[in-house]
């Protein structure tokens, strides 16, 4: 048994090295070729077709390997490696004429980029933005990216490209070994393929979501046996990953741990029938019931220990400092409700192959309920997912959410992968009715993957896009146009550093350019919008007081005010110049309107910094003021 775990251990060890190396071979021949820009040629979408169609071939030589019991040793390298190029080519060629990552520097990628930038900087766990706050937005997935930032050279917004698609790569692979573990190769092989697809296509743009997805789906499988027989290690590995999850992204744990809970309740409820029908005395049925409630509920416990024990890695700092009661207000990242979220997710009623797909995966799961572990997993994965959809959008009568516009990534990929054992059934089925036609189902499924896959650039064609048109932090746009006003960036980084003598780590500022934050690890006095802001920040009354010294007519009166201000007060203002002054274009929460952000403008009187004491210093359309 140890011997068996230690193989499975080295397999997840194996299948992330060769993924990594893989992906990051991929990226390296990539970046070395001047390609045209995705969204000015379909050259890029070509070779992905060509990369991906090569993929699926490394895949089905090892399927056929498997089947045919030849080369064994190659048949697992082989599946990583497949499915690892899969996942690099589909991302990494669509990109590979920009150095930055689906949505570019934009909407919610700003903050990502940001707390990449920060972690690079330094890997002390730290807010995104704020001075001397710890971080409040899970630090695990980005944490890790500062490390790769800091081991290739490169600055944290450069390094969020390569590094969103060497992790989801690497998460590919290690779903694959975990899949493998549980079922037998070939069908390993085309359930990952397809939560791979799946996950891409849904999930991609927040890469830190797309890894819990990959690893998850096999992983409740493992979480649902762990609470069921009391296997240590599939505790143990359970535990595990809800404790990883929950340094990675808040939402998903959530999830997760609703679903585990779920599986305990199910499993100490079917026990509890049983043992209704067994002919014992009453009195021996009473005491296997609660036996039956204890054990599940003790396996419960443990998972959630070990689970609690790593999400302290990076959760630790925050809640010390709420449980001592540390001011806090101003956050709002539940207030968020966009169409998608006022509705229940249905992929299985689209209308192609990968509603298809789901659909026969929610009339697998509904057959094979009581007889499959994995359509019990799914079954309550998806009972779950309904269920935390539902809570949301109840909530938003107490005037608050729980995103659940998030879930259908999860359903999709869970749903996926029960088609795939759907489609397998009826495999059967027809090689039974019609003879030998496996060949003719290889193909076909080999066809619906490629068909499927070759849509997914298109799919994200207005993230790449902005990837392409977006200004990145060498003031430079992929589509060789003329740059944004994020251009101007590198000069005034320069003149900060001329005029302040400060590190950037170490010197606060006031802008409303969030893109400057991205790119700099400058710590910010106000962040993006109150829904990414740490709560310990204080958002509104940090917005309050900007308005204040806004008002300021005098020199004297703002300097007083920026000493009194009770958080550490900006030394570097970056304004945008306007006919009324100084102007910062500033947000606040408007929820539960959709868009749920309105944007106001804060001008500041210009005569206020004409003193010895700041310098002021006209970019471009930007004004940049320092204090002395």
């Amino acid at each position: 048994m140890m011997r068996t775990h230690l193989s499975s251990i080295g397999d997840l060890i194996g299948a992330a090295i060769v993924a990594l190396v893989i992906s990051g071979a991929g990226l390296a021949v990539i970046s070395r070729v001047d390609w045209p820009a995705f969204n000015s040629s379909n050259v890029a979408t070509a070779l992905t077709t060509t990369g991906q169609v090569a993929a699926i071939v490394i895949l089905l030589i090892a399927v056929v390997l498997s089947r045919t019991g030849k080369a064994g040793r190659l048949i697992k390298p082989l599946s990583w490696v497949g499915i690892s190029s899969f996942a690099a080519v589909t991302l990494a060629m669509p990109l590979g004429a920009t150095k930055l990552y689906l949505f570019g520097i934009s909407v919610d990628q700003q903050f990502r980029t940001e707390y990449l930038t920060r972690l690079t900087d330094s890997p002390q766990l730290a807010d995104m933005t704020y001075a001397d706050l710890p971080p409040y937005y899970p630090a695990g997935w980005f944490w890790l990216g500062g490390r790769y930032a800091n081991l290739t050279g490169q600055p944290g917004w450069e390094a969020f490209k390569p590094w969103a698609i060497i992790s989801i790569a690497v998460a590919a692979a290690i779903a694959m070994a975990l899949w493998q573990r549980m079922i037998r190769t070939d069908r390993a092989i085309a359930v990952t393929l397809a939560s791979t697809i799946l996950a891409l296509m849904y999930v991609s743009p927040e890469p830190y979501a797309a890894v819990l997805v990959l690893i998850g789906a096999p992983m409740l499988v493992t979480i649902l046996h762990g609470l069921r027989s009391g296997s240590r290690p599939a505790i143990l590995a359970g535990g595990l990953f809800l404790g990883l999850s929950a340094t990675f992204y808040t939402l998903y744990t959530g999830l997760f741990a609703l679903t585990t809970v779920l599986m305990a309740v199910y499993l100490t409820a079917m026990a509890w029938y049983q043992q209704s029908n067994k002919t014992t005395r009453p009195g021996d049925v009473r005491s296997d019931r609660w036996r039956a409630v204890r054990d599940h509920g003790l396996r419960l416990v443990a998972m959630g220990l070990v689970a609690g024990l790593v999400a302290l890695i990076v959760w630790a700092p925050y809640l010390i400092d709420r449980l001592g009661n540390k001011p806090a207000s101003g956050g709002t990242a539940e207030h968020y409700l966009p169409g998608s979220g006022a509705v229940l997710p249905t992929p299985m009623l689209h209308w192609s192959l990968i509603g298809a797909l789901t659909m026969v995966g929610l009339i697998w799961i509904v057959l094979r309920f009581r007889t499959r572990t994995v359509a019990v997993t799914y079954g309550i994965t998806v009972f779950a997912i309904y269920l935390f959809c539902l809570l949301s959008m109840a909530l938003t009568a107490a005037g608050t959410t729980l995103l659940s516009f998030r879930m259908e990534p999860v359903l999709a990929v869970v749903l996926g992968v029960a088609g795939v054992y759907g489609f397998a059934e009826l495999a059967g089925y027809a090689v039974r009715r019609f003879g030998d036609v496996r060949t003719v189902i290889v193909v076909l499924a080999a066809l619906a993957a490629i068909a499927v896959g070759q849509s997914i650039p298109n799919h994200l064609a207005a993230e790449i896009t902005v990837a392409y048109t977006d200004t990145d932090g060498y003031g430079e746009r992929a589509d060789q146009r003329p740059p944004g006003a994020q251009g101007y960036f590198p000069e005034i980084n320069d003149v900060i550093g001329h005029q302040t003598g400060r590190p950037q780590a170490d010197t606060v500022v006031l802008t409303a350019d969030y893109g400057f934050l991205s790119i700099y690890p400058y710590l910010g006095f106000q962040g993006l919008t109150s829904h990414y802001a740490n709560p310990l920040a204080e958002f509104d009354k940090r917005a309050a007081a900007i308005q204040t010294w806004s008002e300021a007519d005098t020199t004297d009166s703002l300097v007083e005010q920026l000493d009194s201000s009770p958080w550490r007060p900006p030394t570097v203002f970056l304004f945008r110049y306007s006919a009324e002054g100084y102007a910062l274009r500033l947000a606040e929460d408007v929820y539960p309107n959709d868009p749920n952000v309105r944007r106001y403008t804060v001008t500041f009187n210009p005569n206020v910094f004409d003193d010895p004491r700041f310098t002021v210093t006209n970019i471009g359309p930007f004004v940049l003021v320092v204090r002395k």
